[in-house]
Order: structure tokens, then sequence, then C-alpha cells
């Protein structure tokens, strides 16, 4: 019962779509412009650096307030599978953000949820995130490349520090559980991102850049990427 609470709890924060208002305060609807998707990357093309920002700021911060309610509400009544909440509660943010019922079902991509997550989760997460993300951005400036190679990091992260006790003193079967719930949402990301993918193999991945001219003409058809 205390999952399907953590995750309906975090569907109702990822309803909070920072990309989808933000946009309307400034008179567009962002899932029409640009790649179509409402997240960080296509609000900093579509309306410019500044506006990206505000997002992916928005975005993860819905998430590590969800996991700091969780843990102040069912930190105490549950230590020893804390962290199982917590993965669940951010999987309900990710699902909130990716599929918002009053949007038709059609949000993000979850990465910068996912970004929130991995800052609320555990110290040597946000170590592995930030270093991986950043190198490969400022190296390639490909967002979709730097987001999945830390989803893939994520992934090895969760098991590496479950299985060398990281977590305290969680049962086997709950640190399994936390692998796979891990994996899904890995998953999911990859699904999500499977144009992506498609484009980097073919090496025309759109490039994305902070300190320099990349906005989309709001006015223009978003051709899809």
């Amino acid at each position: 019962m205390e999952r399907i609470i953590c995750l309906l709890m975090g569907y109702g924060f990822g309803l909070f779509q920072t990309a989808y208002f933000y946009g309307k305060a400034h008179g567009i609807d962002i899932r029409q412009h640009g790649s179509g998707n409402a997240g960080t990357t296509n609000t900093l093309r579509v309306l410019g650096t500044k506006a990206g920002l505000i997002v992916l700021a928005g975005d993860c911060l819905k998430c590590i307030l969800a996991v700091l309610v969780v843990r102040l509400l069912l930190g105490k009544g549950y230590p020893d599978m804390i962290y199982l909440l917590c993965l669940y509660t951010a999987a309900g943010v990710i699902l909130g953000h990716n599929y918002p019922f009053y949007m038709g079902f059609k949000g993000g991509k979850g990465i910068a949820a996912t970004a929130g997550l991995i800052l609320s989760f555990h110290p040597y997460f946000i170590i592995m995130g930030v270093a991986v993300f950043f190198g490969i951005f400022f190296t390639t400036h490909l967002v979709s490349l730097g987001s999945l190679l830390v989803y893939l990091g994520f992934v090895i992260e969760m098991v590496v520090c479950g299985q060398s006790g990281v977590f305290g003193e969680m049962s086997q079967a709950h640190l399994i559980e936390m692998y796979v719930l891990s994996f899904l949402l890995a998953a999911l990301a990859y699904w999500k991102h499977r144009e992506n993918i498609v484009r980097l193999l073919h090496g025309n991945e759109r490039r994305t850049y902070l300190l320099k001219k990349n906005k989309v003409d709001v006015a223009e058809d978003g051709r899809k990427e």
C-alpha cells in the first residue's frame, strides 16, 4: 500500500508542467513548437536559455520536494526501505511529468525530473550524474546522449551501491525491487528518446548550446526533433 501511495503522491507532484505553464505565461503552447516536447531542451530552443534554466529548475524541484515529503512522512516508519519508497515517489513524478492526464498524457521525457531524483536520492548519485551529463554535454553538446548515459550510470550505480551496503539495512528482496524499478525507469527514458537514438546512430542529432543562439522560431511549424 505504501508503494501505491508514494506513486500517486509523486504523480501529483509531476503534474506541475513547468514548460507548459511557462510557455502559456508567454503566450504559446510549448507542445506546438520545436520538437513538441514539454521539457527543458525544447523550452531552451524555443524561448531561450533563461526559460530553459527556469523549466529545468522547476522540474527538478518538483521531484526533490516529493522525495523530501516522503522522507519526512515515512522515514521513521520505514527506515529499512525508505530508499525504495523514495524511488517509487520519483517514479510517480516522472510518470506525472511524462503523462499528465489534463494534457492528454502528452508531457515531457522525464530527464529534468530524473535530475531531481539524482540530486535527492544519495550524494554518490549526484557525483555520477553531474560528471557524466556535463562531461558529455560540454564535449558533444548532445543533451540526449548525456541523458541516456546518465540513466545507464544510474542503473549501474544503483546495483553497485545496493550490493555494497550503501543503502543501509535493506533486505535483498527490497534491493532487487529497487534494481528492477531503476531498470524500468531507464527503459522508459530510452523509449521516450527512441527518435533521438535513431538520430544519434545516424549522426544527425541536433546539438544544443547554452551560450550560443539556438532558438526556434515560435511561428514556424515545429519540426519533430
